[in-house]
């Protein structure tokens, strides 16, 4: 059992896309909406925080990502064909240098 998870609630476009990846079997009802949920561990969670610190985690350690971030995360599930993509899709959804100025060397 995972430890967080990210819910991706699915309309016709993005069930279609789950859908053609074999996973249609993986939606279920998420508080009474039709969903897919993304594990992810510890590990995971605290660079997703880093990334997006607006998250929110509710009782049951879920979140929704913003739009962008759910597109990102919805092209590795149909590319990859499976829900387990959290170890490569979080290099693209935390990106440690993201607003920080290079720093290079003066000779």
């Amino acid at each position: 059992m995972a430890d967080y998870y990210i819910t991706i609630y699915v309309d016709e476009e993005s069930k279609k896309l789950i859908e053609g990846a074999g996973l249609g079997s993986h939606i279920k009802d998420v508080g009474g909406k039709a969903g897919v949920q993304v594990e992810m561990d510890k590990k995971d969670h605290k660079k997703l925080i880093k990334g997006i610190p607006s998250l929110e985690f509710d009782a049951s350690n879920a979140c929704t990502l913003p739009k962008e971030a759910e597109a990102i995360l919805l092209n590795f599930i149909k590319d990859m064909k499976t829900l387990d993509v959290m170890k490569v899709a979080i290099m693209k959804l935390y990106n440690p240098l993201a607003g920080k100025d290079l720093r290079t060397k003066v000779y």
